[in-house]
């Protein structure tokens, strides 16, 4: 299928994995990353909010540039999120801690959906995405020690193919394919535009 993806919302629900259980497997891109994993060590949990904010032209995903020095994809576009605490119930209520402590999320304004398939990353972590619809009304207040700023794009940009470049790169003795988008002066590429392409291709398949 080619082309932009017609009423995304109204088949969000059979796209995603169901909130009653995170998806289970080692993650959708293990085969491509498996020998740049950190060997002898657990892959560590974690959990981002992709946040489909209603607005007055359609729905919007909410992105963030994490502040420069993080340890972690410091200064790269992200979701919220983060890693998955022994006090968190679930990936879920990870996503939406993290989405609170970072962009000031309120858990009363956004309605988790489901979960997109698990992602791993080459830092060590098991990613669960978790989609979840938003109020319009939500206005982002960042936490500065880790969001340098907050910007929203439209869904439908990032469901059209047409938006999405594919290089295929040599590195650490494979050939690799590296996505991205440019959205302004925004480049939205690695573990972020892989997830935001494996939502679209779920989307297409439901």
């Amino acid at each position: 299928m080619t082309g932009r993806i017609a009423d995304p919302l109204d088949r969000l629900d059979r796209a995603l994995h169901p909130l009653v259980s995170p998806p289970a497997g080692p993650g959708w891109n293990h085969s491509e990353l498996h020998d740049l994993l950190p060997s002898g060590t657990e892959l560590r949990p974690a959990a981002v909010l992709v946040a489909l904010i209603e607005r007055g032209d359609g729905p919007h995903v909410l992105l963030t540039r994490r502040t420069d020095g993080l340890r972690h994809h410091g200064g790269q576009i992200s979701f919220p999120g983060g890693r998955i605490e022994a006090s968190d119930a679930d990936p879920v209520a990870a996503a939406l801690r993290e989405a609170h402590e970072e962009v000031g999320l309120d858990a009363g304004l956004s309605t988790p959906r489901g979960y997109l398939d698990p992602f791993v990353t080459i830092t060590g972590f098991h990613v669960y995405p978790v989609v979840a619809t938003v109020t319009g009304g939500y206005v982002p207040r960042l936490d500065p020690s880790e969001v340098a700023e907050a910007f929203e794009v439209p869904l439908p940009f990032l469901l059209d193919p047409a938006n999405v470049q594919e290089h295929d790169v040599d590195w650490q003795g494979r050939r690799r394919r590296l996505l991205e988008f440019h959205f302004g002066p925004h480049r939205i590429w690695g573990a972020t535009a892989a997830m935001l392409v494996n939502f679209r291709r779920r989307l297409e398949q439901a």
